[in-house]
């Protein structure tokens, strides 16, 4: 297995986010577009990131100074908690109240109160787990 969030993860990720309809065709419903970094705590910034275009991903990879309009944090080990098994609603609301995920860049509460957005958000967990 690549190492979480690497060149080689990241494009697994991308390939596994376009082949999950609950993800991918979801976010083009509503014209999703975004670039988002992953990464660990007390980072300068993110490890690996991903581009989506209407719901696609369309880039992947180590992170190169792009602007994000999202950029999550958390450990190592949550972060394989959660591609393992991923969280519900509640769990990941408990988890940014105890900062288990950090929201560096992105509007984490506007994100949840919208059931289009956060079905995905949850999903991709899962399609993280696939990677």
């Amino acid at each position: 297995m690549a190492e979480l969030f690497s060149e080689e993860w990241m494009q697994s990720f991308k390939e596994h986010w376009n082949s999950e309809p609950e993800l991918s065709d979801a976010l083009a419903q509503i014209n999703f577009n975004s670039v988002i970094g992953y990464g660990f705590p007390g980072e300068d910034k993110p490890r690996g990131v991903i581009t989506i275009e209407n719901g696609k991903a369309t880039a992947a990879g180590a992170y190169n100074g792009e602007t994000m309009n999202w950029d999550l944090r958390a450990t190592e080990e949550q972060w394989t908690k959660w591609m393992s098994k991923p969280p519900g609603m509640m769990g990941l609301g408990a988890a940014f109240t105890t900062g288990k995920i950090k929201f560096v860049v992105g509007d984490y509460k506007g994100m949840l109160k919208d059931p289009r957005m956060a079905g995905p958000f949850i999903k991709s967990f899962s399609v993280m787990g696939r990677a």
